[in-house]
């Protein structure tokens, strides 16, 4: 089943925030928040056991386990396993080193191998609070967190989590996986493969207003010609989009608190909010099945839909490419 198929409306939630991502948030909070995107008609949830070592997972799963099972759709991790034994100073993460400092002190092993990988999945199945799994994402077998590694780590992967998730799609056990990762090379790699075959992939800012180029020189003509969809992570940047300050995942540097600027403005002249147009753009290029858009308040979750719906004029899509503001290979809506 494709994404498109399998995903039950254009905009999902995504859950790193509740792992206490930059700033602790209290429970009744990330409740109240999950509760305000189900009441807003969101049914796609997407989670991982790294966001807070597991407590995204539980906070997602004490909310949802109310709910209906076969009325929304589950996707989170593999690539973490959370152990019982707490972590002894501070985590090794690569390029987001301190971002889940407020999370749960648990020890995270990063595996991917065939026996880790369906140790994750018991895990967050209990986590969770559910009985299966709609979507399982290979987790960051990229250079941000690996640097020169990150091949060895993509080889584990696809020798281990690969095969697994593999299998379990065609006993049916879920529905489909894939790569979620903030780099288009792991994906690309993988779509060259002969076997095994992914379903679609979760690919984290480098497909927002402010980073798109690079995807659309090799991978997103890759996924299309292969009929691989595509799950737009972080479409507004890690925040800066949103009103926030932070670009990849860190304060802003000045060249795109910049063009964040000149979007802005642009926006406001044609009466457009920077949410609609961050969303609009991510959902206008074929391949894209959904965009998924963290949030910390219930109020964000309404903003998000009202972007969603918004009427935005070809006019400012046509002065967005003759600003040089997006790239000339991007799709845009009404065909502008």
């Amino acid at each position: 089943m494709s994404l498109k198929e399998l995903l039950p409306g254009k905009l999902g939630y995504g859950t790193a925030p509740l792992g206490n991502m930059f700033r602790a948030i209290p429970d009744q909070e990330a409740a109240a928040t999950v509760e305000a995107a189900w009441q807003h008609g969101v049914r796609y949830y997407d989670t991982a056991p790294f966001y807070g070592a597991g407590l995204a997972e539980e906070r997602l799963g004490e909310v949802l386990s109310a709910k209906p099972r076969d009325e929304y759709v589950l996707s989170t991790k593999v690539g973490r396993v959370i152990l019982a034994e707490l972590e002894e100073g501070a985590r090794e993460l690569g390029e987001k080193g301190g971002l889940f400092e407020h999370g749960n002190p648990n020890r995270m092993l990063h595996v991917w191998t065939a026996e880790a990988t369906e140790c994750s999945i018991e895990d967050s199945l209990k986590r969770l609070r559910t009985d299966r799994l709609d979507i399982v994402w290979v987790h960051d077998i990229a250079q941000d967190f690996h640097g020169d590694q990150w091949l060895a780590k993509f080889e584990e992967a696809r020798t281990g989590a690969f095969r697994v998730l593999s299998r379990l799609r065609d006993e049916g056990v879920i529905g489909a996986w894939g790569l979620g990762v903030n780099k288009t090379e792991p994906i690309e790699l993988t779509l060259s493969l002969d076997e095994p075959r992914p379903d679609g992939f979760l690919l984290a800012g480098r497909y927002t207003l402010l980073d798109h180029e690079h995807a659309l020189q090799r991978l997103l003509p890759m996924a299309q010609e292969q009929g691989v969809g595509m799950v737009v992570g972080g479409p507004y940047s890690s925040g800066i989009l949103a009103g926030g300050t932070h670009f990849e995942y860190q304060e802003a540097p000045a060249h795109i608190v910049e063009r964040v600027t000149r979007l802005k403005d642009l926006a406001a002249e044609h009466g457009v909010s920077i949410k609609a147009a961050a969303l609009q753009f991510s959902l206008a290029h074929p391949v894209t099945a959904a965009v998924v858009a963290g949030a910390t308040k219930p109020s964000r979750i309404a903003e998000d839909q009202a972007a969603l719906n918004e009427t935005v004029p070809a006019a400012f899509w046509q002065e967005l490419r003759s600003a040089d503001l997006v790239s000339p290979a991007a799709p845009l809506p009404y065909g502008a």
